[in-house]
């Protein structure tokens, strides 16, 4: 995932932009960066935060960078900001998204352009340097920008920072959030509505699907209008989104407490208490208790003060080992008790089973789970959501082959068992049920999880669950 935040002020901005990137540390685990204009001209600081929060690697920087304009980012792959000298002028430029056809137009620019890019460790280039060289290739940063939007598979949401201002564009589909917030002589750009409102901004824009905004310190202009047609990622009110943030009007907490009230209102078991997988459970565990009556409680507490977000390593076996450390439990509060566990969702079941596993060696006599969406049975096209690098790697998926036989199977197939009233459907729960050694098990349906949020279904991205673009 990942994320981004700009301000354009009258006066210097760099402490705003510091807090304003920070704010966004819940994207993102591997890279972060920040790069101001001023008198000076462009000054960058990008730094590893793999193993230490952002504030902690940029508390130096901010002493010592200045500028009035600034863009910054919390990134899981790429370092950036990049600074770009070009035709163009120079620029610096961050980007939110997913580029699925990267070797297409790769080889548009090597064949076109004659372009060459610096090769990453990992091997590949560094996809916010090919998003800069395919705005280069029009004659403004504005056509640029809308060649980007026209021409990438996948989602693309970016800010491109000169010495006067910043280029916001919200992706094609409105895949992913962006937002302006206004003060007295300074505005902000941000992909987390809550990211400015301690720092004095209040909402000003929600920026449409496609739309292009310029932002000086002195005003917000439109340079493109948004489009109709949205498919914002509905994981963003289920799992990535801070509670305090809302998207399209819809608060993620208010959204999370609907979610838990249509599991409730599904539901048949009793259990004594009713909790949330800490921390993207635990507004989804308050809905269904307040729903039910169910008592609400905390059986383990997540250890923050040394394992926040920030830190998770993007290994997967070092990731589960982490995720085990960070809970701690409340043995009065497990033991000989039926408990029933909502977790956000269930990808590769790993970590779940874990935590099952570590409830029952605590003394609880059941372990009922309630995932708060649908079981995930395609890899996510537009924002890495699962970070697999096989559909395989996904429970559902390993599930399915094992009921079917065979891994290659068609998408009518999966469309049964994406389907909660078929019997396909039940067979792919009962086999996850016993393999993670759960007491039972039922999921969020998608018509609830939908319902939950409440704006048009078709403005919804929901391809991880059905396959639907």
């Amino acid at each position: 995932m990942g994320g981004f935040f700009g301000v354009a002020s009258k006066q210097d901005c760099v402490l705003e932009l510091f807090y304003g990137v920070d704010y966004h540390s819940h994207l993102g685990t591997r890279r972060a960066g920040m790069t101001t204009h001023g008198e000076d001209g462009f000054n960058r600081a990008i730094h590893n935060i793999e193993n230490s929060p952002f504030r902690t690697k940029f508390d130096k920087d901010v002493g010592e960078m200045k500028g009035n304009i600034g863009i910054g980012c919390i990134s899981d792959y790429e370092p950036q900001p990049l600074i770009i000298s070009s035709k163009l002028g120079s620029f610096a430029i961050t980007t939110v998204g997913k580029v699925n056809n990267s070797e297409e137009l790769l080889q548009s620019l090597y064949e076109g352009a004659h372009s060459h890019f610096q090769e990453m460790s990992n091997g590949q280039i560094n996809m916010t340097e090919m998003i800069a060289a395919m705005i280069c290739e029009k004659d403004s940063i504005l056509e640029g920008i809308k060649y980007v939007q026209e021409c990438v598979d996948g989602s693309m949401t970016l800010l491109v920072m000169t010495g006067e201002g910043i280029y916001a564009a919200r992706d094609r589909y409105g895949r992913t959030p962006l937002v302006i917030g206004q003060k007295e002589g300074a505005y902000c750009v941000s992909f987390e509505s809550h990211a400015y409102i301690n720092l004095g901004f209040r909402d000003y824009k929600e920026l449409g699907p496609s739309e292009i905004v310029y932002v000086t310190p002195e005003k917000v202009e439109v340079l493109s209008e948004a489009r109709e047609e949205m498919k914002i990622c509905s994981f963003l009110w289920v799992y990535y989104g801070y509670p305090s943030s809302s998207y399209e009007g819809i608060s993620v907490e208010k959204m999370r407490y609907n979610c838990g009230a249509n599991l409730a209102k599904r539901d048949n078991v009793k259990p004594d208490i009713v909790a949330g997988v800490p921390d993207s459970g635990t507004a989804h565990a308050i809905g269904y208790s307040n729903a039910s009556g169910i008592p609400f409680s905390r059986p383990f507490i997540k250890y923050t003060p040394t394992w926040p977000r920030s830190f998770m390593p993007t290994i997967q076996s070092k990731r589960n080992l982490i995720a085990k450390m960070k809970l701690i439990a409340v043995h009065d509060l497990i033991k000989d008790k039926s408990l029933l566990l909502i977790d956000d969702s269930i990808v590769r079941g790993t970590q779940l089973r874990e935590t099952t596993e570590f409830l029952y060696q605590s003394g609880a006599k059941e372990v009922h789970i309630r995932p708060a969406c649908p079981p995930l049975i395609y890899g996510c096209k537009y924002l890495n959501f699962s970070r697999s690098s096989s559909e395989m790697d996904l429970i559902t998926r390993r599930v399915i082959a094992r009921l079917e036989g065979t891994e290659d199977v068609s998408d009518e197939i999966l469309q049964e068992y994406a389907d909660p009233e078929s019997e396909k459907y039940e067979q792919m729960i009962e086999e996850i049920r016993k393999e993670l050694n759960f007491t039972s098990l039922r999921y969020c349906r998608l018509d609830d999880m939908l319902d939950a949020v409440g704006i048009p279904p078709e403005n919804l991205c929901t391809y991880c669950w059905n396959g639907k673009e």
